[in-house]
């Protein structure tokens, strides 16, 4: 991977940092641990905080018609960001990208809060998603350059929890801004957290340094970038802006699938692939990315429709819908923590994600068994179960990852499996969507053959149901029930298809100590196993 005059320089605690029992080396590494946590927190909230947020932002910017972009810009710019971060950190070190990664963040944060119109805001979310594809990349492979694989999974676990809490927190946070101080401080509050995490990176993250002739590869990265914001269009206008069959959907995708084959053919003549194809014979990170892609399809799609399945059906607020995906999150926290020790102290971790999916096809199995008159308590506790599956190996497929390529190359590893994993929770959501919408409207269209008195059924909100006459409104909620609980029915032959893919994962033993020599640094070729 790296050019023949590729070298590492050891920084002078690399020795220290090597053995964690190493006087001062234990507090060195929960500062920058802290700090690590504060980037992955800052990352992880930007993607769901606008999510209650937007309706007011938009009406105030007066850029309705523009509120996909929002979301979308940030979406497009992290997930072409993750690679490059990735491969630039294994070639030239990750300090200085991190750093400049929280720059990239705080300086969209200011832009955002100054805002005065949508084009400036939708720049905001971009150049926040420049910096947040880094920070959530980054976290995970710096946790990598001071810490063994054998102890590192005790963090990824904690790393887990955080992104667990971060995805209720963040609607929560966004719906408290917009109702309170206004929703700038979605924007404010990222300054002084940024300026804490570069402070504790400047000052306690040291890390050995590497000097390598950087060829950048132009045609992956455009090539990449196109069937990247091509895909992640279709999924976000697939079915809402656009109706599935139109032009603009289907021209979409036969430019993603072009420029999917060309990024294939420029790694493979790339000199320095930000993706390199050999990636792809390690049979481990093949089965841990195809995996954890089907357990953010799961986790995704319940998140993103649950809150209005309660809203309707329970008929609850948006707040207390936010604040009842808690158990799921508990049940996430929970397995994260607990499976990260016991991979420390035992060395044994197949039987995680191994179980996670059992679990995982359990819960679903519940869900699709709901009705209008479930008791909310079990609704919770079947939450609570999809949670502890989720956490059970979302964040231990990254650490098979890592053990499964040297520390010189865990950055493009680990950029590569969250790339491909990030590509699949975007469609894999636009499919969940598009099987929900398709069946509600159906539904909707034989239970309220002549409209049922609601005027526009493309326009209903919880509010808009509530205020209907109680008999209108009862099959409204039927058809909420009906046309999403099939849905995660439909869910579990994928989830075991990864239930299979589990069992041929590979458990290596878990590097107990880093590696920081040159020799270290050398070609993925020689280091990914072959698949057998």
């Amino acid at each position: 991977m790296t050019d023949s005059t590729a070298s590492a320089t050891p920084s002078p605690v690399a020795s220290s940092e090597a053995n964690p029992q190493a006087p001062g080396a234990q507090r060195r590494i929960l500062l920058v641990f802290a700090g690590l946590l504060v980037a992955m927190l800052l990352a992880s909230l930007d993607q769901t905080i606008f999510s209650t947020a937007l309706p007011t932002i938009v009406g105030e910017l007066h850029g309705v018609n523009h509120m996909l972009w929002v979301t979308t810009a940030y979406l497009v710019a992290s997930t072409i960001m993750m690679p490059i971060y990735g491969k630039l950190g294994d070639l030239i070190g990750r300090k200085g990208l991190f750093i400049g990664a929280l720059v990239a963040f705080v300086v969209g944060s200011v832009i955002g809060g100054l805002a005065q119109d949508m084009t400036w805001l939708i720049i905001s979310r971009a150049t926040q998603g420049i910096g947040g594809g880094g920070l959530m990349i980054l976290s995970q492979a710096i946790i990598a350059d001071v810490v063994p694989v054998r102890e590192r999974s005790k963090y990824m676990g904690v790393m887990g929890a955080v992104f667990g809490i971060s995805s209720v927190a963040g609607p929560l946070l966004g719906g408290w801004f917009t109702e309170g101080v206004g929703w700038r401080w979605a924007f404010w509050m990222n300054i002084p957290l940024g300026l804490i995490a570069i402070a504790l990176a400047v000052l306690f993250l040291k890390i050995p340094r590497r000097r390598a002739r950087v060829r950048f590869d132009i045609w992956g990265t455009i090539t990449m970038a196109v069937a990247v914001t091509s895909i992640i269009l279709v999924a976000s206008w697939g079915g809402t802006q656009y109706e599935w069959g139109s032009s603009m959907i289907i021209t979409l995708i036969v430019v993603a699938v072009i420029a999917s084959a060309a990024f294939v053919l420029a790694e493979h003549k790339a000199a320095e692939p930000i993706i390199p194809l050999s990636l792809f014979r390690s049979r481990n990170f093949v089965l841990a990315t195809i995996t954890g892609l089907f357990i953010g399809v799961a986790m995704f799609g319940a998140l993103a429709y649950l809150p209005t399945y309660l809203q309707i059906v329970a008929g609850v607020n948006a707040t207390v819908s936010g604040l009842l995906l808690i158990p799921m999150i508990v049940g996430l926290m929970a397995t994260a923590l607990l499976t990260g020790q016991l991979a420390s102290r035992t060395g044994r971790y197949k039987w995680m994600p191994i179980a996670s999916m059992v679990v995982i096809a359990t819960a679903l199995l519940l869900l699709s068994t709901l009705t209008v008159s479930t008791p909310l308590w079990v609704l919770l506790g079947y939450l609570f179960l999809l949670g502890a599956g989720i956490g059970l190996c979302m964040q231990i497929l990254i650490l098979i990852v890592q053990n499964s390529f040297p520390d010189s190359l865990v950055g493009t590893a680990t950029a590569s499996n969250n790339f491909f994993r990030e590509i699949g929770a975007s469609l894999g959501g636009a499919v969940v969507g598009a099987l929900f919408t398709s069946r509600l409207t159906s539904i909707l269209s034989e239970r309220l053959p002549g409209g049922g008195g609601v005027a526009d059924r493309n326009s209903l909100t919880p509010a808009a149901i509530n205020a209907l006459p109680e008999g209108v409104r009862s099959l409204i909620e039927g058809a909420y029930n009906d046309a999403l609980t099939p849905v995660f029915a439909m869910l579990i032959p994928m989830v075991l298809v990864g239930l299979v893919l589990a069992v041929f994962i590979k458990e290596a033993p878990l590097r107990a100590t880093l590696e920081t020599e040159e020799s270290d640094i050398r070609p993925v070729e020689q280091s990914a196993s072959p698949i057998s």
